[in-house]
């Protein structure tokens, strides 16, 4: 049975779908069947970060009204075979329940060993939403001020959802600035949000939607750690 795990932040522009589909094709490549589910209604690009927004038939919304099974909304990635995405590529006339995309999910989940929520930014509805479906989750934030106090927001939701894993990645990290004092450094940054640590991606390492290449050593070392590889307290298959 898949591990849910929905991938948040605080503010957006902080990378969290970049984050969630490289991490997505990290797993793949290590032979894990992998799905990337676009719980954004509003902006859904987890396709276009993967490149695959020409090759959907349905989405995540006909699968809810019953316009496709749930296995036909998956658009299956053409480079790597274990990773499908659920994309929602309109949005939808009537109100999505978290209820009606869990039974979704859940029907899809003996097929998958990860399926990766990709959350809106902010504790706005779509968030609950997206939060009430999963399990496990990945708060995404930036060392800049305005990012990290969005995020302390979003860390105290996610609180109270009593995941059985919570981890925190920060994107754009420049050690040099860190060195001088302009920034936190991960490390503080997740005392102050009292989120564990599940890694960092260098500046320089930021990939930009629809350039995925899953070769970048930092979402390496991401996928281990969910895997239960580099860090045991979060990790292993269940």
């Amino acid at each position: 049975m898949a591990r849910k795990i929905v991938m948040t932040s605080g503010k957006g522009g902080v990378g969290k779908t970049t984050v969630c589909c490289n991490l997505g094709v990290q797993l793949a490549k290590r032979g894990c069947r992998v799905l990337v589910a676009d719980l954004d209604f509003g902006l859904n690009n987890a396709d276009v970060a993967l490149g695959v927004e020409n090759l959907a038939l349905y989405d995540l919304v006909d699968a809810v009204e019953g316009k496709c099974r749930p296995r036909q909304a998956l658009t299956r990635h053409p480079r790597y075979p274990t990773l499908s995405v659920l994309p929602s590529g309109r949005v939808a006339e009537h109100y999505v329940s978290p209820q009606a995309i869990r039974l979704v999910l859940d029907s899809l989940a003996p097929q998958f060993d990860f399926i990766l929520l990709d959350s809106p930014a902010g504790i706005e509805e779509g968030f609950h939403r997206a939060a009430s479906c999963a399990e496990e989750a990945v708060l995404v934030t930036t060392p800049h001020v305005s990012a990290m106090r969005d995020a302390d927001r979003v860390a105290g939701m996610l609180a109270h959802y009593r995941f059985g894993r919570t981890g925190l990645v920060v994107n754009l990290v420049r050690k040099d600035r860190t060195r001088r004092g302009e920034t936190l450094s991960p490390e503080e940054i997740s005392s102050l949000l009292r989120v564990p640590l599940l890694g960092t991606v260098p500046e320089e390492d930021r990939l930009y939607l629809n350039n995925i290449e899953g070769r970048s050593r930092p979402f390496k070392a991401l996928a281990g750690k969910l895997l239960g590889e580099e860090d045991r307290g979060f990790g292993g298959r269940r």
